[in-house]
């Protein structure tokens, strides 16, 4: 790639970027601080900081702050490098918010154009917002930082999933609502609405970044399948033998665990190299091993103890 083109990605890349955050800013910004309410992640909980001292510390203020903390706590825990790209997103989302906060006109409040009558709906819109936005951000190798640091620090020492560490983190933070003396319980239900939406929502926008398929790829062709996902996708085949029982014939099967970023590449040139060739697919939610997630035991953290200890 030439240096002209690299340059023109990274700055693609960054647009991309810096308009994701705007939208992730005007998910709670423009919808749902200005109708008091608030979900889950490091935002449903500044939020909730936000209501409970009166206004006087603004969402994007403790949202800068805790995730300042939190990367300085997770290098020194683990020596994570984040990147540049997680570090601008936190700091231009933080700009982002304070930039929407100071437009009124843009609020979903009585008298503006983003106005929604019915109240049930803003968390609704809120949450497919913030699944785009932050889904984006995922897409394109970034973080926002929040939960997500979090998560990432509980999952390498102990085998718990991200989401279940998600949802504990959404459920104890919405929960907190309850506790503000002017939030009722039907605040807690919009929160939770809030978060149903962006989860049923985020897989989509990211394009499985998190997220496996199993294909099994039934082809006469499947020595050039195989050779193309070997050189070109820096994916492993594993070839299987087996027997069609209605023609009694042996074939050759190809077993391929590959991302969902990559699988509309990988059926184009199934089709192209066998028109008539069968393939099954199947949504794996874990796959452990190498060019996919870590194995997480617990035995590398228990290990460290007892060397200490010793």
């Amino acid at each position: 790639m030439s240096t002209e083109r690299k340059k023109y990605y990274i700055v693609n890349e960054f647009l991309i970027l810096t308009v994701a955050c705007f939208i992730f800013a005007f998910a709670w910004e423009a919808f749902m601080i200005p109708n008091g309410m608030s979900a889950g992640g490091m935002m449903g909980l500044c939020t909730v900081i936000q209501y409970a001292t009166g206004g006087l510390i603004p969402a994007q203020y403790s949202y800068f702050a805790v995730n300042a903390l939190l990367i300085i706590i997770a290098v020194i825990a683990m020596g994570i490098g984040f990147g540049f790209k997680t570090i601008y997103c936190i700091v231009m989302s933080s700009l982002a918010m304070q930039v929407v906060a100071s437009i009124p006109e843009i609020h979903s409040v009585a008298g503006q154009f983003f106005y929604v009558r019915e109240t049930l709906l803003i968390p609704i819109i809120a949450g497919l917002l913030e699944a785009v936005g932050l889904g984006l951000v995922l897409r394109y190798g970034a973080s926002t930082g929040g939960t997500d640091i979090v998560a990432i620090m509980v999952n390498k020492y102990w085998p718990v999933s991200l989401s279940k560490v998600f949802l504990i983190s959404d459920i104890i933070i919405v929960s907190l609502l309850i506790l503000l003396p002017d939030k009722s319980f039907t605040d807690m239900v919009y929160g939770f609405v809030e978060i149903i939406t962006f989860s049923a929502l985020i897989d989509s926008v990211v394009g499985g970044n998190k997220s496996s398929y199993q294909l099994l790829v039934f082809s006469d062709r499947y020595a050039e399948i195989a050779d193309h996902i070997t050189q070109n996708m820096n994916r492993g085949v594993t070839v299987l033998s087996a027997q069609g029982w209605y023609t009694r014939k042996e074939k050759n099967v190809l077993l391929i665990l590959i991302s969902r970023k990559q699988l509309p590449e990988l059926t184009k040139v199934i089709k192209e190299a066998d028109p008539r060739a069968f393939m099954s697919v199947s949504s794996t939610n874990n796959v452990y091993g190498e060019g996919f997630e870590e194995m997480k035991t617990g035995l590398k953290l228990k290990n460290k103890s007892e060397s200490n200890a010793s």
